[in-house]
């Protein structure tokens, strides 16, 4: 039989990965199509390999880890050798040590870390059979790993029977398997059917089968030929007929043995011993068992399994609703109610014919400890059940609400919304506003929506002071994001004004009342509150409650143009993120860092922090956010890069834009010269957004150098007078130095050349350095056009020599063309002042943070990739740096 092709792909797969190149493979198909038996044969030819098996259980979907810890229990014995911080996290997820609520990204680290250890001594293949059906914690985890093993001496193979409906598979190379072609079928029928067999009956075998191999062989039995007048054309998989199959020779069996086989199909790990104790309690006899095997149903061994998993399927769904309930009744029973609570509970809520607030705190219990683990998904399912099982209303309501919580945590926000209907019938009172602030949050995460954050508004009046801050402050984020709908801002303005400011008011109180001050009030009125806002939350900034609201926080601090506090705060948030292991809130924390370090000039260590903000979203399956990104690529000049980036936003100067794409936009153009385009790009802003939005308040510059550069600076008026009013309210150096710069660009005022010097002086007492060569190099321009021709080579030069050291590439070769024109060629940049400039934006990341004294191990922990991959990216910098030591590297860094 032929499948040489698929085995080829197999192998030349497993050869990689013995050389260190390793990868993962999905093999798709049907049913009976061969899956398991091409991976069967190719792992039994595999020589100093160790081969590692899970195998999914339709049974089982709800079980946290279960899969994961078949996989990984001959490795357990390795985890000694990883970080502490891994090590725990996968004895908190397995049960073997305290139960902690471990990130899922740091217990996908941990496995890739055994699997890592084991891999230094020998190759290793998992296999991972039946993947449609293991447990999403599981899943999430073995899609993580098989996602860093390119530099491994590691193989992952998955067998699924439509990949594109398993959440990860699609994305990884796939190999799919079809019927075999007429040939082979012929071939392998006559291996199995009697001599002599009517030529008909064969024709019909072949046609009701489709090349499927397992339908081959079955239609093919001793009782196939007689059988398959029940099999028909008009069947709508080849599945389908072979589960009717599987049933009539169930059906044949004495009636002492179906109900045993039933009891092994609802008992998904196939342990003997568990069976026996069950039988037991249902006077069965456990050898009776041994007729199924005879019958080709199960084979009995270290393990029960069964012939393939649609036979498991189409027996337990073939019983009786009362057979089932017994079985599972009795599995409870003989289930270590210690060693194995979940799954015990799992049987017992399947034995259940009516509510039982017994077995629903059970399940409750189960949900609890899946929680606790960062199974969402396992702890929404328990829930969910315990709800279903519970007799009391109103305690049903509660616990359906809970299941919603843990739904809408594990992403899945329509099932939440579902269960919320069902609970809202059997609330109280005093429930109904939770439910309501609940579904507020749905509707909001699935739209988007005007209406749900109305409603967002609606409910926070109707909850006590502290928590409805926090709703307000969600309702104004959603609002100041998308497009600072006036009437919203209104309601919300005059519920939080009505509520009153309290007395002790809290770092969040300050800053629900400082952003509504920024956006309702002249800016005058509204600095002394930004001003106390930013204050309370740089104290705050390490604590870990209201940790998500330091980013609000610091987009006060960029408004009220205060870099030092800036830069402190972005500092702050990011260790604090990493100090409390908050991998969800430590990327975004990461993208404000990078926009302090652009300002400061900083490019290409803005370029490293967005690299690990990226390597964080890739771990955790985010969707990449690149606004940050865009506004790099556009202070280097790299249009290129920008529309690569822009592809991915889906808008491209369309009305979708944001403000800060529409801001990158304008230093765009603004840089390469195109001031028409960079003026478009600030008014379109304008015109979207209300003037005085803390978020225009960065394209204010930009639009004022476009209209001055374009001849039009009437339509900068409204921009420098709001510049004014920022610099004279709160006179930092910077906001004083970008209002005298745009009083300069448009002309006011007598003396230019002293406005232009003061903005300079201005600058320079900051740290946000990009800005004051972009003012030199205006200064020089300006200076040019008076005919100072000395004086502005003079400010050109220095413009020059300051953007081309920070990478600013655009706005210095701006620079250079008027250097020419007025007669002199500026001076190449020197690459030697950046050593590290010709690495990737990763190599460099962690070249920095080797540098730093970072082991291999403790840098893969960090971008939660493999010690091998960080150590094949690190001989990449020593090839392109021309070095061969850590030693090297670090005197080179310096």
């Amino acid at each position: 039989m032929a499948r040489q092709d698929e085995r080829s792909t197999i192998d030349q797969l497993m050869a990689a990965a013995a050389a260190g190149q390793g990868g993962a493979l999905v093999v798709a198909g049907e049913a009976g199509i061969g899956k398991s038996a091409l991976l069967d044969t190719a792992m039994d030819s595999l020589d100093g390999y160790t081969v590692l098996r899970t195998d999914g259980a339709e049974f089982e979907q709800e079980l946290l880890y279960a899969a994961l810890y078949q996989l990984c229990a001959p490795l357990l014995d390795l985890r000694a050798k990883l970080p502490p911080v891994q090590r725990e996290a996968l004895e908190a997820v397995f049960g073997l040590g305290p139960q902690t609520s471990p990130e899922p990204l740091t217990v996908g680290l941990a496995v890739l870390g055994l699997l890592h250890e084991m891999a230094r001594k020998r190759p290793v293949c998992c296999v991972i059979d039946d993947a449609q059906w293991i447990d999403d914690a599981s899943r999430q985890v073995l899609v993580f790993v098989a996602r860093r093993i390119e530099a491994e001496r590691i193989a992952m193979v998955f067998v699924a029977r439509d990949a594109a409906s398993v959440p990860g598979l699609a994305a990884l190379p796939r190999l799919p398997l079809t019927g075999l072609p007429e040939e082979d079928a012929r071939r392998l029928l006559g291996t199995v059917v009697r001599s002599g067999l009517d030529a008909e009956l064969v024709e019909r075998i072949l046609a009701e089968a489709a090349g499927n191999p397992l339908a081959l062989l079955e239609f093919a039995h001793d009782d196939g030929p007689f059988a398959l007048p029940r099999v028909r054309p008009s069947l709508p998989h080849v599945g389908t007929a072979l589960k009717s199959q599987f049933v009539h020779r169930f059906e044949q069996l004495p009636s002492d043995t179906q109900p045993l086989v039933v009891l092994a199909a609802a008992e998904p790990v196939g342990d003997l011993a568990l069976l026996r104790r069950a039988a037991e309690l249902l006077e069965m006899d456990p050898a009776a068992l041994s007729v199924a095997e005879d019958a080709g149903l199960l084979t009995l061994g270290p393990r029960l399994t069964f012939r393939h998993p649609l036979v498991r399927s189409a027996l337990y769904a073939s019983a009786t609703p009362g057979l089932r309930r017994r079985v599972h009744g009795a599995l409870a029973e003989a289930t270590d109610p210690v060693t194995d609570a979940d799954r015990r509970a799992w049987h017992r809520a399947h034995a259940a014919v009516d509510a039982d607030e017994g077995v629903a705190a059970e399940l409750q219990r189960s949900s609890e400890r899946a929680r606790m683990r960062g199974g969402f998904s396992a702890a929404a399912a328990f829930m969910e059940r315990a709800a279903q099982l519970t007799p009391e209303a109103g305690s049903r309501a509660g616990r359906l609400i809970a299941a919603a919580r843990l739904h809408l945590q594990a992403g899945s926000p329509r099932a939440a919304r579902a269960l919320i209907s069902k609970a809202e019938p059997g609330l109280e009172d005093s429930r109904h506003t939770q439910a309501r602030l609940l579904r507020a949050r749905i509707d909001f995460q699935l739209g988007h929506t005007p209406q749900a954050t109305a409603a967002l508004i609606g409910l926070a009046t109707q909850l006590p002071g502290e928590q409805a801050t926090e709703v307000y402050l969600e309702a104004i984020a959603s609002i100041m994001f998308n497009d600072n709908q006036p009437g919203l801002l209104k309601t919300l303005g005059a519920a939080v004004q009505e509520q009153g400011r309290p007395g002790d008011a809290s770092p969040a109180d300050l800053l629900l009342h400082a952003l509504l001050d920024q956006i309702r009030l002249p800016v005058e009125q509204a600095v002394p509150a930004m001003r106390e806002a930013v204050t309370a939350c740089r104290t705050a900034a390490d604590s870990a409650a209201g940790h998500w609201r330091m980013n609000l926080a610091c987009q006060l601090a960029i408004d009220l143009r205060d870099d030092a506090i800036l830069r402190e705060m972005t500092d702050q948030q990011v260790r604090a993120a990493r100090s409390q292991g908050s991998l969800a809130t430590l990327p975004q924390a990461l993208r404000y860092q990078a926009i302090s370090r652009i300002a400061g000039g900083g490019l290409n260590e803005a370029a490293c922090v967005l690299a690990e903000a990226h390597a964080l979203d890739e771990a955790a399956g985010s969707m990449r956010v690149v606004g940050v990104d865009l506004v790099l690529a556009a202070f280097r000049g790299d249009a290129c890069h920008y529309r690569e980036l822009k592809k991915l936003t889906g808008a491209d100067g369309r009305p979708n834009e944001t403000v800060g794409e529409q801001y990158a936009r304008a230093v765009l153009y603004n840089g390469l010269g195109n001031h028409e385009a960079a003026l478009q790009a600030a008014l379109a802003s304008q015109s979207r957004h209300r003037a005085g939005s803390y978020t225009l308040w960065a394209v204010y510059p930009e639009l004022v150098e476009a209209a001055a550069r374009v001849g039009r600076p009437q339509e900068a008026a409204d921009a420098a007078r709001l510049l004014e009013r920022l610099a004279r309210a709160h006179p930092s150096p910077w906001a004083v130095a970008q209002w005298l710069q745009a009083r300069a660009l448009l002309g006011e005022g007598e003396n230019c050349d002293m406005l232009y010097r003061e903005a300079i002086d201005h600058y320079a007492k900051t740290g946000v350095h990009i800005h004051h060569a972009r003012t030199r190099l205006t200064y020089g321009e300006w200076l040019d056009g008076e005919g100072r021709t000395a004086e502005a080579r003079t400010e050109l030069r220095a413009a020059y020599e300051m953007l081309s050291s920070m990478g600013v590439d655009a706005f210095a070769e701006r620079a250079a063309r008027k250097l020419r024109a007025a007669g002199e060629e500026p001076r190449p940049q020197d690459t030697d002042d950046d050593p590290l400039g010709v690495l990737t934006a990763r190599e460099r990341l962690i070249v920095g943070k080797v540098a730093a004294g970072a082991s291999s191990r403790e840098v893969a922990a960090a971008l939660f990739l493999s010690p091998r991959t960080i150590d094949t990216h690190l001989h990449n910098a020593y090839r392109k740096l021309g070095i061969s030591s850590r030693r090297q590297l670090r005197e080179l860094s310096g």
